[in-house]
């Protein structure tokens, strides 16, 4: 339950950090920010920069088996997304609320690297 909760939390850290960014990016419409932030926030996206991350050797090993744990939390199925995005981007939700909570110097690092700032 604890990896859904964590989960739960970086969707809405991960969603704030996403948004603050593009409104740096000084786009003049809602309807062009929320079309941009999809880019970043939809499932299919987490799970690309998910593996971008893990391909890089971004992240750690204990951040590795946090996501793990989110992925394999018992979670519902996506109705808009296949069920190995939909866990993998929940895998990265729960590293982002863990790293919320936890170590938030280390959320800036992957957040930084993230949106490329």
């Amino acid at each position: 339950m604890k990896n859904l909760i964590d989960a739960y939390l970086g969707d809405a850290v991960f969603e704030l950090y996403v948004r603050k960014f593009l409104i740096k990016q000084k786009i003049s419409t809602v309807h062009e920010l929320q079309t941009k932030s999809l880019n970043y926030v939809s499932a299919v996206s987490q799970r690309k920069i998910l593996e971008e991350l893990i391909n890089k050797n971004f992240l750690t090993e204990e951040e590795i088996e946090i996501v793990n744990r989110g992925r394999n939390a018992d979670s519902h199925k996506s109705k808009t997304t296949d069920v190995i995005t939909y866990h993998k981007a929940t895998g990265f939700e729960c590293l982002i609320g863990y790293l919320y909570q936890n170590d938030k110097n280390r959320l800036e690092e992957i957040m930084e690297e993230v949106l490329c700032v």
